[in-house]
């Protein structure tokens, strides 16, 4: 896991192949879709077709990632190459340089810019966020996918290897595309999103932790997380949101439009100021600190 974090970090998944043979979460995703597409019916059995979609997805790219890391040879070569069988289920790189992205519209006072770059990791409307609004929803979005991209996936892979990073990433990717509280997938992505929910428990605890250590300041961080953490909409997602809001000194989440629907969500640290611009460069200053931790972590771990 520590080969496949830092050859993630270092290069990324190169655009060069991406063109050429796409990647192994789209490759995930295609297969979902034409699952989804054959069993997602109106019924009784929805939700059930629904869990065996998720099930055979899961056990399928696992299974698969097993079969691959028995071919690999022995001792040191081994690990390298499931190093390099593992790092396209990390998104260190990936992560980082969409809200760097962010951040340089940002900083060029480029408000319509911005709203596209921040657009393609957020799930909720940016036609009419503000600067503050761009940066709130650019710093949630790195606070939760440090967890859901880098930390939780890295966890799985230290427990079970190759089978665990790639299990793992299966059901986060079912989550993303069916574990929405539609009228299409409320039913058929219940189970997907609570597998998704079970599997992130802990990493998203570990991902707090970890900024609050990075940030200097865990006992401000912990007294945010205590008041506010379990506020959000998800038992996950507002552990990793509340630390950055607590490291960074702003507040998150907050009232945000899906589709047509407003979501009153609660505040987390809401008696702090909006984000800037600054303040996503503080959160991506703190998010490469805690890289450096969870390597740490990892060298620790392998030499013990």
């Amino acid at each position: 896991m520590l080969v496949a974090l830092g050859l993630e970090a270092v290069f990324g998944w190169p655009e060069a192949i991406y063109r050429r043979i796409g990647h192994p979460v789209t490759w995930i995703g295609a297969a979902i879709t034409g699952l989804e597409a054959r069993m997602n019916r109106p019924g009784p059995l929805r939700t059930a077709a629904g869990g065996v979609v998720t099930v055979v997805v899961t056990t399928s790219v696992a299974a698969a990632a097993w079969v691959l890391t028995q071919l690999l040879p022995a001792g040191w070569l081994g690990m390298v190459l499931s190093g390099v069988l593992a790092a396209p289920f990390v998104a260190a790189r990936s992560l980082h340089d969409h809200v760097a992205a962010v951040a340089r519209r940002l900083a060029e006072n480029d408000l319509v810019q911005a709203r596209q770059e921040v657009a393609k990791i957020v799930g909720r409307k940016t036609n009419a966020l503000d600067m503050q609004g761009v940066s709130r929803a650019a710093l949630e979005s790195l606070a939760e996918n440090a967890s859901d991209g880098v930390v939780a996936p890295l966890f799985w892979g230290v427990l079970f290897g190759l089978p665990g990073i790639a299990g793992y990433k299966a059901i986060n990717t079912l989550d993303s595309m069916i574990g929405h509280r539609t009228p299409r997938h409320a039913e058929f992505g219940r189970v997907a999103a609570r597998l998704d929910d079970l599997a992130n428990w802990l990493p998203a605890r570990l991902t707090a932790g970890l900024f609050a250590l990075a940030c200097g300041r865990p006992g401000q961080v912990a007294r945010i997380l205590a008041a506010d953490a379990r506020r959000h909409r998800s038992p996950n997602a507002g552990w990793p949101e509340a630390a950055m809001a607590g490291a960074v000194g702003v507040r998150l989440s907050g009232p945000r439009i899906y589709g047509a629907v407003v979501a009153e969500e609660p505040w987390l640290n809401g008696g702090a100021r909006d984000p800037g611009g600054d303040d996503l460069l503080a959160g991506l200053k703190l998010y490469r600190r805690m890289g450096i931790g969870v390597a740490l972590v990892l060298l620790a771990l392998a030499l013990l």
